[in-house]
């Protein structure tokens, strides 16, 4: 996968236009975050669809079957990941391995229709969760295993620069 800038702090994305896809997380508001979800997952049903979704473009870029079992998971996790935040006071998550987590679960060889649906219904979830945070919750607090810290208004700004990042990845 590409890296981005300054990926050892990843307060980049909430502080300028990703130099890469152009997100610019402060371009919208925080109530638009279950939208933006549901609106991404809708573009990778579209690519999942493609005759050359396996295919990868070179041995070091993951093909697009890959990313979207990528958004897949990282929709999973996020769900996971914010249902602590608003349950828990501050918890900590631990790290995720991506890259290990694409090889284990053979991102490559999987049905791109069932990723379709999984990724689909990965995405209502999270964009529910999203949808019913309120008030002060926005302001609520979570740790990653690697010490950074975010409030869930920052996690979903942090979130959504991913799977948007990725279908830049992938051409769209």
């Amino acid at each position: 996968m590409p890296v981005t800038p300054d990926t050892k702090n990843w307060t980049w994305v909430l502080g300028r236009r990703c130099p890469e896809c152009g997100f610019d997380a402060s371009g919208f508001t925080r109530e638009e975050v279950g939208q933006m979800i549901r609106d991404n997952a809708r573009t990778w049903e579209t690519v999942l669809r493609g005759e050359t979704v396996a295919r990868r473009p070179d041995d070091a870029t993951w093909s697009p079957l890959e990313y979207a079992c990528h958004v897949r998971d990282v929709f999973r996790l996020y769900d996971d990941r914010l249902g602590l935040m608003l349950e828990r006071d501050d918890p900590t998550f631990p790290d995720w391995d991506q890259d290990r987590t694409a090889v284990e679960e053979r991102y490559d060889r999987q049905d791109p229709g069932v990723v379709a649906v999984e990724l689909a219904a990965a995405a209502r979830e999270l964009a529910a969760r999203f949808d019913a945070v309120a008030g002060d919750e926005w302001a609520r607090t979570g740790t990653r295993g690697d010490g950074s810290r975010f409030t869930v208004e920052s996690f979903a700004r942090y979130l959504i620069h991913d799977p948007v990042h990725h279908l830049h990845d992938v051409g769209v």
